[in-house]
């Protein structure tokens, strides 16, 4: 397995945060905590730099709540900084594991590959070529 090295500086890299900013506010623009955070977003952003730089970052508390579709869950959510932290981490770190992938793998990543697991499943479960060829060649019109 290849070793990575200083990656830590990337993922405070002001760019970077701007991006797990943009990412973490997707579907959530008008809600409060995205608001007021983006209200002063440069300077928000370059608080979690100091704080992730100089290693003092600590993530606030899971706020929870129950929805009830389509049945009855409880969910704890990350406050919004910390959702911002996580899309800036993963912004490094996702390139670097879908690279170690198997060819094969169809774990979610960036490219949505649910269709192109059926033709490998169909062969898994031993349904003959001619069959497959033909699911492949229907998915292909």
């Amino acid at each position: 397995m290849k070793r990575y090295c200083s990656l830590y500086h990337r993922v405070y890299a002001f760019d970077n945060l701007l991006s797990g900013a943009r990412k973490a506010q997707k579907g959530k623009r008008f809600k409060a905590n995205c608001r007021n955070f983006n209200l002063d977003l440069e300077k928000n952003l370059l608080t979690i730099k100091r704080q992730l730089k100089d290693k003092t970052c600590k993530p606030g508390p899971y706020t929870r709540f129950k929805i009830y579709e389509p049945k009855e869950r409880l969910i704890s959510a990350a406050p919004y900084k910390d959702r911002v932290v996580h899309h800036a981490l993963v912004n490094v770190i996702e390139p670097i594991f879908d690279r170690a992938m198997i060819y094969d793998s169809y774990a979610p990543s960036l490219l949505p590959l649910t269709h192109a697991s059926l033709p490998w499943c169909q062969v898994m479960r031993g349904e003959p070529e001619r069959e497959l060829r033909d699911a492949c060649q229907a998915g292909e019109s």
